[in-house]
């Protein structure tokens, strides 16, 4: 192959998005290297509470297939939970109409239907199995498979993009976009959640209240997680304790028996993101080839898989001449 095709590629970036796409591109038979600037257990994807719903982000119609062809290969995933981090957990998402969710997902969701009244009492909603991923697992098993089929993860930072020295450069770097590739579009919603003991919730909740306040549950083994919060434009990484507060009330409205759980961490986590997905070739001027794939909002979990397969194909040789 000639220096375009020689099937290196760097990723910038170590979240979900990157180390999926890492994954795809060293199982194609690429020879791929992780760039990151922290691991992946304290980026953005370490705090995500991990359902698989297509949330805060756009393009929605593109955004439902990506999560469609992730919902098979988590399905796969949720054969080995204790590996992987991934399981399938029945829920209702509350203010949900089921014409809606049947309209995009169609027979692909196990046990969908429509929530009765003694499951969610504050409203109409549907109840479904979906995936529930626990991040603390499932991101040092991405890792593991990256570094199986032969890639590998570097820890540096990144001032300039052009600094990748490989043919191909991936820029998976969520937030870090507005810098890197000049991108101001690309903004912070700030979510914070509480962990906490579990008292014995084994269904995930989701609810929005009237005034836009959301409220979930998401049980994860050995903990509880609650949440949540989507504050734009909102930058600060420490926990607020009156947000904290608001989080535990509205959760234990839901389910009364987390009122006196014990708290055992408070987590934030900004979400990147953008009017819609960035996932485009860039050529650069030196010949080399730039693939933008950010912007995921509150649904990089969701859509990891699917993305990552289109954004492998862009990064293939045949596609970088524009």
């Amino acid at each position: 192959m000639d220096s375009q095709g020689n099937g290196e590629v760097v990723v910038v970036g170590g979240g979900v998005i990157g180390l999926a796409t890492a994954v795809v591109l060293a199982e194609r038979g690429r020879r791929v290297r992780v760039w990151t600037r922290e691991p992946a257990e304290r980026t953005t994807s370490a705090v995500a509470g991990a359902l698989w719903w297509p949330y805060h982000i756009e393009p929605m119609a593109r955004a439902r297939t990506w999560a469609l062809r992730s919902l098979e290969v988590y399905e796969e995933l949720a054969e080995r939970p204790g590996a992987t981090g991934v399981r399938l957990v029945d829920g209702v998402m509350g203010e949900t109409d089921l014409a809606d969710v049947e309209g995009w997902a169609a027979g692909r969701l196990p046990g969908l239907r429509r929530a009765t009244a003694q499951e969610y009492g504050a409203g109409s909603g549907v109840r479904a199995r979906l995936p529930l991923i626990d991040m603390a697992v499932h991101l040092p098993w991405l890792r593991e498979r990256l570094r199986r089929a032969g890639g590998t993860v570097e820890e540096r930072t990144v001032s300039d993009l052009r600094e990748a020295d490989a043919p191909v450069v991936v820029n998976c770097t969520g937030l870090g976009a507005r810098g890197l590739a000049a991108d101001t579009s690309v903004r912070p919603v700030r979510g914070q959640l509480v962990v906490v003991e579990n008292p014995g919730v084994d269904t995930w909740l989701v609810s929005t209240a009237p005034d836009g306040a959301m409220a979930y549950l998401f049980p994860q083994p050995g903990r509880l997680l609650l949440g949540g919060t989507a504050e734009d434009d909102a930058w600060s990484p420490e926990p607020d304790p009156a947000i904290a507060e608001g989080i535990v009330r509205r959760c234990a409205a839901l389910r009364p028996e987390v009122a006196g759980a014990r708290i055992l961490e408070h987590r934030v986590g900004l979400r990147p993101v953008r009017p819609e997905v960035r996932l485009e070739r860039e050529p650069l001027p030196d010949g080399r080839l730039l693939v933008h794939h950010y912007g995921h909002g509150g649904a990089g979990v969701t859509v990891a898989w699917g993305c990552a397969e289109e954004a492998a194909g862009l990064a293939t040789p045949s596609a970088a001449t524009p």
